[in-house]
């Protein structure tokens, strides 16, 4: 049973609350996705430059990540989830009334921070929160959240900014990350720190379990990939000249595909966690290759964002899911070193595609990113499983 003692309903209302974290924190995280060009354009700074605001928050949450969970770790996780999403919502604000791209990025900064702190934090709550039987369900809801960011949150924030400008898309996700602060401190019961964690035992959980050293490798590598192309999806697609008025509805397309692929993943990887984690990355190889070699109108595009959107949509929960059944006893140590690469792997994947961009091409991130995959597929296939979780 949860360790807060409270009732299932009450736990299942708080594992909602920190779904609608996770949504506005990944939306807030992935937002500058659909808005690179008009933002780029208005603060007179390349598409590779502006890629920063990818960038900047996933370098950031790298090292917030272990920081945040050590030096939270004698404190209520409820306080501490409440007041990280409260700076994203700030922080978003602060975006929206921006005159300079550095204003920007010292935002992002702060987004940063409280991307890698709450994530890590929230990765292992549902065990707090719901039964035994119920937690593999809880993790899939809020790490559904990642998915429902990609469905309505980046596609809603770019349609929006197209079509009143991309401050009022910012202000709007900020006052979203307003909204999940209330959500949090109402409906989550009071978290007791259960362990305290220091720093030392980061390098122990990882040097020390050849699983959760598998789970980091196949991580880095697929979201690596991910990010390095999908960052500059839009310019590549607009490339190949499908209407840049139809790239939200595209998103639309990979968001949806990647809220069945969250589901379908979190049905399946109870029992058939290597073959899932092996199929992900086949379809994320497969999604670039095709994209790069197809001369793309809006159908073909379409189609191939929502095999993308599938595989990409499946891969929190899995690799999440992955990590927690390797370190059972130490999940907010071994969570944080996984959000920790997790946002390493976007921070890398959107500054290396930006050089790539300005200095090769756009559409060479569609080949890198696809030989990341395909390392990450022959790491799932030498690698020693995850233990069973108690």
């Amino acid at each position: 049973m949860p360790q807060t003692g409270r009732s299932t309903a009450r736990g299942w209302l708080a594992v909602l609350a920190v779904a609608l974290g996770i949504f506005s924190l990944m939306t807030s995280e992935l937002l500058p996705v659909g808005l690179l060009t008009p933002v780029g354009s208005e603060l007179d700074v390349s598409e590779g430059t502006a890629g920063l605001m990818l960038t900047v928050p996933g370098l950031v949450a790298t090292a917030s990540a272990p920081l945040v969970t050590v030096a939270t770790g004698r404190l209520d996780r409820r306080v501490v989830l409440a007041t990280l999403i409260g700076l994203v919502g700030a922080a978003n604000l602060a975006s929206a009334f921006a005159t300079g791209f550095t204003t920007v990025l010292i935002a992002r900064f702060l987004i940063g921070i409280s991307v890698g702190g709450f994530w890590s934090i929230s990765g292992g709550i549902a065990l707090r929160l719901v039964p035994e039987r119920h937690v593999a369900r809880a993790t899939a809801v809020i790490f559904g959240g990642v998915e429902t960011a990609s469905v309505f949150g980046v596609p809603i924030g770019t349609f929006l900014g197209d079509l009143t400008g991309w401050r009022n898309a910012f202000a709007a996700v900020g006052v979203l990350g307003l909204v999940s602060l209330v959500c949090i401190a109402l409906l989550m019961p009071k978290v007791p720190a259960r362990q305290t964690i220091g720093f030392a035992d980061l390098p122990r959980v990882f040097f020390g379990n050849a699983g959760v050293r598998a789970g980091i490798a196949i991580t880095f590598l697929g979201v690596t990939g991910h990010f390095l192309a999908y960052t500059f999806v839009r310019p590549i697609l607009q490339a190949d000249g499908v209407d840049g008025a139809l790239i939200g509805v595209l998103l639309l397309a990979f968001g949806l595909a990647g809220l069945c692929g969250n589901f379908v993943a979190g049905a399946l990887i109870a029992r058939r966690m290597r073959q899932t984690a092996a199929g992900i990355a086949a379809i994320l190889a497969l999604a670039m290759v095709v994209l790069a070699v197809v001369d793309n109108t809006a159908v073909t595009a379409a189609g191939v964002l929502v095999l993308w959107g599938a595989g990409y949509g499946a891969l929190p929960v899995t690799f999440q899911t992955w990590i927690l059944k390797a370190a059972p006893e130490t999940t907010e140590a071994a969570s944080s070193l996984y959000v920790s690469t997790f946002n390493l792997s976007i921070a890398l994947g959107s500054l290396v595609g930006g050089l790539a961009v300005d200095g090769i091409g756009t559409a060479s991130v569609l080949w890198f990113g696809a030989a990341l995959a395909v390392l990450a597929l022959f790491v799932v296939g030498g690698s020693r499983f995850p233990t069973a979780p108690r």
